[in-house]
């Protein structure tokens, strides 16, 4: 099949291989400009600009180009903007999306069903409309939530296997979508600074969710410290230490349990195991900050 492929990020570049690899001729990829990088005036194109560019595509950053080319299908993975209409009308879209709709319509899907606790999740192969991920589901895939899996290992599991739904379907044609239950509807809004916020007043499970996602952070001496891994400890939690207080040097007592500092990122510096850390700051007994 003749494809227009819209996608940007590392996440994305797997299922144009897939649909390489597959036999699709890919006509077009539409991806999101050149940034800069840093100081300089030198620029950095998007990891599907630079797979794309590998295996000869043509690509552009313009979405009217999207409507200059023959094609039968538009593929859409973690593009990051909003489809014109004009374009859905041009051609089938299938978008392989990272929930199991309808929970967790939008941005975060993956990081959301962390922060839930959602002990499974999956993607979906769904056709793209006007409405947020309203449209109907072509395939779908469940899998687990393990207990300390990370957004982004779960999401690259996902990727993969949106890409064998995607080849799949396209390969043995898409037939009717099935329209998507109004029951159990959530959305998952983009994650915010807040959201990724790790205190005291959290479960030790609540804790390390928010560390999976990516980006967590809590306020320690005044100053701010990254949480980049943690994980459950088997330690048990002392009676007498308020929630939020180090009962070790890599070990801070929560409600429910206690957590496991593994990885961490002290501000100014670069991030570190967390034992080398605590034996120059030795935060034994001190608390981290609400």
């Amino acid at each position: 099949m003749k494809v227009v492929y819209f996608g940007s990020p590392e996440i994305a570049v797997g299922p144009l291989m897939a649909l390489h690899e597959a036999g699709h001729e890919v006509v077009l990829v539409v991806t999101g400009a050149d940034k800069r990088r840093g100081r300089g005036s030198s620029t950095s194109p998007t990891p599907v600009k630079a797979a794309a560019q590998n295996l000869g595509l043509r690509v552009s950053d313009d979405l009217a180009d999207a409507l200059e080319v023959d094609a039968d299908v538009g593929v859409v993975v973690a593009y990051g903007r909003i489809i014109p209409k004009e374009i859905l009308d041009a051609y089938p879209m299938v978008n392989i999306h990272f929930s199991l709709l309808p929970r967790w319509r939008g941005a975060a899907p993956v990081e959301r069903a962390i922060l839930a606790g959602d002990t499974h999740t999956g993607v979906c192969l769904m056709a793209v409309e006007e409405g947020l991920d309203t449209g109907g589901v072509y395939r779908r895939s469940e899998i687990a939530v393990d207990d300390d899996a990370t957004a982004d290992q779960i999401r690259a599991r996902l990727a993969a296997i949106g890409a064998e739904l995607l080849t799949g379907a396209l390969s043995e044609g898409l037939g009717e979508p099935v329209p998507q239950s109004e029951d159990g509807v959530t959305y998952a809004h983009k994650i915010t600074v807040a959201d990724r916020q790790v205190h005291p007043e959290m479960t030790a499970h609540e804790f390390t969710r928010r560390v999976r996602i990516g980006g967590a952070w809590t306020t320690f001496r005044d100053k701010r410290l990254k949480i980049v891994a943690a994980g459950i400890s088997a330690s048990e939690p002392q009676g007498d230490a308020s929630p939020g207080t180090f009962i070790a040097d890599t070990e801070i007592q929560l409600r429910g349990g206690v957590v496991r500092l593994d990885r961490v990122q002290p501000e100014g510096r670069q991030a570190m195991d967390a034992a080398d850390w605590a034996r120059g700051a030795r935060p034994a007994g001190e608390a981290i900050e609400s």
